[in-house]
């Protein structure tokens, strides 16, 4: 009878010593698995953000940029990070276009001034989801203070009819940027972006962008920035110049100013 609890007592011991081990693989499993599907579903919402057929700026091998960039403002605002009085707040700026004309670029340069705060994605709210509402459109927005400034960038805007009227109906205060002017200056920032924020890659050709405050490694633009442009005909550039001459003068009346395009 002895031998008999002592092998009982033995093999109760053995078991229980198997139950911690069986709990925390049941936890990390199910840790996993919520891991997953809030993989998943961060996956989704991004897929749904970037959804632009015709936009080369935001889709395809754009998402590793994607990724940089929000590690990059992440970093950048490590130091408001509990700050409660951060909250998101809809644009006061918005880059509008035009397409293909660095607007990527600026967006980039912007970010590197702590008084910007900017979503990376293009959120096409004025032109593709408006139906969405508003407050869609202002959980998109990264956390910021009060004396920060909030932009977007969805060239889109520039060629869509309905986009002036409806960012007008949001606050008749935004401000539209078309890149081409002193931007720094149309936004009364501070100048605080010089030099040391660059690094010029000779690789790619152009500079890349640093953080010299945090040390961080200088982050390039997407493999679609810096290609380099094709040779046309100058007969071909002289029939767009002339064709686009009195656009252009208009412009120039318009805005005070002539960019010496002709």
């Amino acid at each position: 009878m002895l031998s008999l609890w002592v092998y009982m007592i033995y093999c109760c011991v053995g078991y229980c010593s198997t139950v911690p081990n069986l709990t925390y693989s049941s936890v990390r499993r199910h840790e996993n698995d919520a891991a997953t599907d809030n993989r998943d579903s961060s996956l989704g919402a991004s897929r749904d953000l970037l959804n632009n057929e015709n936009e080369l700026d935001s889709r395809g091998d754009e998402w590793d940029e994607v990724r940089s960039e929000a590690k990059a403002v992440d970093d950048g605002a490590m130091s408001g990070f509990l700050n409660e009085t951060e909250s998101k707040k809809l644009p006061q700026a918005i880059i509008i276009g035009v397409k293909k004309g660095g607007t990527r670029a600026l967006l980039e340069f912007l970010r590197l001034h702590p008084d910007i705060r900017a979503v990376g994605a293009e959120p096409h709210f004025f032109d593709r989801n408006y139906d969405k509402g508003l407050e869609w459109y202002r959980e998109l927005m990264p956390k910021s203070s009060e004396d920060q400034l909030t932009m977007e960038k969805t060239p889109s805007y520039f060629v869509t009819r309905e986009v002036p009227s409806r960012i007008y109906s949001m606050s008749k205060d935004t401000k539209l940027i078309v890149v081409m002017a002193r931007v720094q200056d149309f936004l009364g920032l501070r100048r605080v972006v010089t030099e040391k924020y660059f690094h010029f890659n000779p690789t790619k050709g152009f500079p890349c962008l640093k953080r010299p405050e945090v040390n961080a490694k200088p982050h390039c633009l997407g493999k679609t920035k810096g290609r380099t442009h094709p040779n046309i005909d100058p007969q071909v550039v002289q029939t767009l110049r002339d064709f686009y001459k009195p656009f252009n003068r208009k412009f120039y009346k318009m805005t005070g100013h002539d960019f010496g395009w002709d």
